[in-house]
């Protein structure tokens, strides 16, 4: 849970644009616009490695503080990152009220996964559902929700409906016919199954073929000899 939170610095920024902001990014400056709260929306950078270190230990809450002022309690709403370097290249923050619940999206990972039967004997688990949308206080909001699958088998799925939320945390998805993961047979015995299926109609229509093929050849015959 994040019962502490984690102080940010940063400057307010006047200039806009994307000449302006490519320039801050070269200088190891990521832009990032604060919002929300009944304040107005205030333009700031603040530096990418202290940026990353806050992210790491912050659980949801970041104390902000804007050119030294009075720090102000933000959540992270949005984080933009370059697809290929994977950094943060822009930031949007929430001003909260520590007394008022949020909506949150917060990871959902799964435990336990290569010790279930399932998978041991080749099994393929796929997770579908890797987020889920929750409200809670600000402090009460957790890094992620994890969920044992215990001793799921092939062919056994997962609903929304078996995740357990936390003290405080309300989940907000719909659970109703929602599936989270499911345990499918091994792609090898899949494609096997597929393989012999195929063989058993070709099969089936080879033995039509030569049976037409042999009325055919009975035909002939008898209008010969009647020739």
């Amino acid at each position: 849970m994040a019962d502490s939170s984690t102080k940010l610095d940063v400057r307010k920024r006047d200039a806009d644009g994307s000449r302006a902001a490519r320039r801050l990014r070269r200088s190891g400056r990521v832009p990032g616009v604060l919002y929300g709260g009944g304040g107005d929306s205030l333009g700031f950078d603040v530096d990418a490695r202290d940026l990353r270190l806050a992210l790491a230990r912050s659980g949801a809450v970041l104390d902000l503080s804007v050119d030294g002022g009075k720090a102000t309690p933000v959540v992270l709403k949005e984080a933009q990152r370059d697809p290929v370097r994977g950094q943060t290249v822009h930031i949007d923050l929430l001003r909260v009220r520590l007394d008022q619940a949020i909506h949150a999206v917060v990871p959902l990972e799964l435990s336990g996964v290569d010790d279930t039967p399932g998978v041991k004997e080749g099994g393929i688990l796929e997770q579908i559902v890797r987020e889920l949308n929750v409200e809670a206080l600000p402090t009460a909001i957790p890094e992620s929700i994890e969920h044992a699958v215990g001793e799921m088998q092939i062919g056994d799925t997962i609903g929304l409906d078996a995740i357990v939320m936390p003290d405080g945390v309300a989940l907000l998805d719909d659970v109703e016919d929602a599936v989270v993961a499911t345990l499918s047979p091994p792609k090898l015995q899949t494609e096997e199954e597929e393989v012999e299926s195929e063989t058993e109609l070709v099969g089936e229509g080879g033995e039509d073929a030569e049976g037409t093929a042999e009325g055919e050849g009975s035909d002939g015959e008898g209008s010969s000899g009647e020739e």
